[in-house]
């Protein structure tokens, strides 16, 4: 019975594996999709507020400040700009990163802007 318990260890590694790969860590995940919306609430925004949210998985480095996973909003007064939320490592808190897509170029910026909070960290620091 241990053999088989081992055996099917070992061949679900792979799986797990190339799953992680294609969809991201399911714990990050998890927690960015609990922390956000609520994060989101509390700043007094509505589902009125907002165009398009959706977790995001990069394909490089990001702060390790942040879990690897991360959030993104575009509000409805601004839809050229995707603006980016993380969670931090051991407090569990939601961040703002600085720099904002300009979906209609593909730059970023750094520019304040209507939905810009006053802490914020760089999404390429810490790295």
């Amino acid at each position: 019975m241990l053999i088989v318990v081992f055996f099917l260890g070992l061949i679900s590694i792979p799986f797990a594996f190339l799953y992680v790969l294609n969809n991201g860590n399911p714990y990050e995940r998890y927690l960015v999709s609990k922390y956000l919306p609520t994060h989101l609430e509390e700043l007094g925004y509505s589902d009125e507020d907002i165009l398009n949210q959706s977790y995001i998985e990069t394909k490089h480095s990001i702060n390790n400040s942040v879990y690897h996973g991360h959030y993104r909003v575009v509000f409805k007064d601004e839809p050229h700009l995707e603006y980016l939320y993380g969670v931090t490592r051991g407090r569990k808190n939601v961040v703002q990163f600085c720099e904002k897509e300009i979906l209609i170029s593909g730059e970023r910026t750094t520019d304040k802007n209507n939905h810009s909070e006053k802490n914020c960290i760089g999404y390429l620091d810490n790295r």
